[in-house]
């Protein structure tokens, strides 16, 4: 499946299936974190349970 995060298309592996997986695995997980899927904000709590969709386009900001 593919994906973008931050406008770069992601290959994402089949065991690869939600959120903070796909995070983790990008090293995307620290403290000042926020990810957006399309124009809305997903709460870190809600990570682990949103699916990963073919073609779901992910912005992750770093508070600096």
């Amino acid at each position: 499946m593919k994906i973008q995060i931050n406008k770069r298309e992601v290959e994402v592996a089949q065991d690869v299936t939600t959120l903070a997986m796909i995070l983790e695995k990008m090293g995307l997980t620290g403290p000042g974190q926020a990810v957006a899927i399309g124009t809305s904000v997903v709460p870190r709590a809600k990570w682990a349970e949103t699916p990963l969709e073919e073609g779901m386009k992910i912005t992750v900001i770093r508070a600096v």
